[in-house]
């Protein structure tokens, strides 16, 4: 793990902290998560275990201090590094198509709805949901896989073409 791969990481996390937090809410407290979009930049840009598993842990940190819905920290804990993983292991078996715009956003796609399953399920299994599991997952997780796919599409070739100009990361 080199230096400049962790302060693009952290410049990642702290862009998609921002995001996290000035989101509104949707429905009973809860609000899409753009820390994840972010999170999955990190993951498509700076792909070994050990960014994963750093960006996964601090990503479920952040978002979870930064979370609008009672008691979210520990379900943020739970769902990030498992997204994290997860996401990572859809990046390594579609590697050949993932690497384009079309690619990450489609994984980005999947990603948010793994990510809002998990964390509604460990919120229901902890906490307790404000609503009906159907209603808090068509109401925020589908919108804000919309979201996330769209921010995606934008920021994907932008930091794409960042990283390759200043030879961050040689495999881009």
């Amino acid at each position: 793990m080199n230096t400049k791969s962790l302060v693009s990481l952290s410049m990642l996390i702290g862009i998609g902290a921002v995001l996290h937090a000035v989101m509104p809410g949707l429905f009973l407290g809860m609000k899409p998560d753009m820390m994840l979009t972010m999170m999955f930049l990190g993951i498509l840009m700076f792909p070994t275990f050990q960014n994963v598993l750093l960006i996964g842990l601090v990503t479920g940190v952040i978002s979870g201090l930064t979370t609008t819905f009672p008691m979210g920290l520990v379900p943020n804990f739970i769902d990030k590094p498992i997204t994290a993983i997860l996401f990572y292991g859809l990046f390594l078996i579609s590697s050949k198509v993932s690497k384009n715009l079309i690619g990450a956003t489609v994984l980005t796609a999947i990603g948010t709805i793994i990510s809002g399953t998990i964390f509604l399920t460990s919120a229901l299994m902890i906490v307790g949901l404000p609503g009906p599991f159907v209603a808090l997952f068509t109401t925020v997780v589908l919108p804000a896989t919309v979201v996330n796919a769209i921010v995606m599409v934008i920021v994907y070739p932008i930091v794409h073409s960042i990283l390759k100009r200043s030879k961050l990361v040689e495999q881009l």
